[in-house]
């Protein structure tokens, strides 16, 4: 087997820890990305960690109908990089990117390319085709981002996959301030332009009723207070991320499951302020109009951010999706 590494990276795995790393949330418009910078910084951490050159990094993403955007054309021309593509499903969600990783994986290690994987991905469902790639001879590295508070000490790595690798090793935080940057919510420019634009919607709409006005844009919703939807006026309240589970009125399991509903309900308001920051006013518009439905990126986003706070078993319950979906919904609600 040929002495050098492989580098196999699902990007949507990556881009989530990163992107809520630096913006808080996992919504792609809320940050940037330098991609040259950051492949170039793993391929880099993985060489000094193990001394040896590399075959090929494996970038793994998913558009629609498995066609190649203008940034993964971007990705794919850096140096040493391949760019496999899944699909983006009707609902949002990826297809085939996991199937992909998989069989390249097995594959490498098959025709003895590489003797050592580095795997930045968390997905349980990679643990079988690690495995396999063991049994023919290579050795897996799982490659994650640090998370002091987890037992694992990565964030949203499976457990299962976790044993069955090799090792776990950790990106640099150097690398990771490099290669993700916050994009700026709303500058005063941008905030007077997008005033005027309100201004002049407002006025096109004023022969129909108020209930149908234009949609404010985000500099207008700046300017309003900040409302806690599920709180009557008047009365303070607080999200506690503590462990105290005897706050008044609640004890035991039910304390703590109103802590978690609040913090879905807190994650979601979240969500719908940023994307407000970074969208458009006719992008405003179009959401209210298929309300209640969300966009699946939004959707995606909600759940993602959810799972970086609660983990992903409590994002599966249904009703805490429901409090993601319900704080994002009266967020908006409450500035139209």
């Amino acid at each position: 087997m040929t002495n050098q590494t492989a580098i196999f990276i699902d990007a949507g795995f990556l881009l989530s820890l990163g992107g809520h790393r630096v913006a808080g949330t996992t919504l792609r418009t809320a940050f940037i990305t330098q991609y040259e910078s950051l492949v170039r910084g793993i391929v880099q951490t993985v060489k000094k960690n193990t001394g040896l050159s590399n075959l090929r990094v494996y970038w793994y993403d998913a558009s629609k109908d498995g066609l190649f955007t203008e940034q993964h054309k971007r990705i794919g021309l850096i140096p040493g990089v391949k760019v496999r593509l899944g699909r983006i499903s009707y609902n949002g969600e990826q297809k085939g990117v996991d199937l992909r990783l998989a069989l390249d994986l097995v594959g490498v290690a098959r025709n003895r390319s590489a003797s050592t994987a580095y795997l930045v991905s968390g997905d349980d469902d990679l643990a079988e085709a690690v495995e396999e790639a063991q049994d023919l001879g290579m050795k897996v590295v799982l490659l994650g981002i640090a998370k002091p508070e987890s037992r694992l000490g990565v964030a949203s790595v499976a457990e299962h996959l976790a044993l069955t690798a090799d090792a776990i090793e950790i990106l640099p935080d150097q690398l990771l301030d490099s290669a993700f940057n916050r994009v700026l919510e709303w500058d005063p420019d941008h905030s007077e332009k997008s005033a005027r634009i309100a201004e002049a919607a407002s006025a096109a709409n004023s022969t129909t009723p108020a209930h149908k006005s234009a949609a404010p844009t985000p500099a207008i919703m700046a300017q309003r207070p900040a409302v806690n939807p599920h709180v009557q006026p008047g009365v303070q309240a607080e999200i506690i991320y503590s462990s105290d589970t005897h706050r008044q009125g609640y004890q035991g399991n039910a304390a703590y499951e109103q802590k978690e509903l609040g913090i879905a309900q807190e994650i979601g308001s979240r969500v719908a302020e940023s994307w407000l920051a970074l969208t458009t006013q006719t992008e405003v518009v179009e959401i209210i109009a298929d309300k209640p439905q969300l966009p699946p990126e939004i959707d995606r986003t909600l759940l993602k951010d959810c799972a970086q706070v609660l983990g992903e078993w409590k994002t599966d319950q249904q009703k805490i999706r429901r409090a993601l979906r319900g704080a994002f919904w009266d967020h908006l609600d409450r500035l139209m």
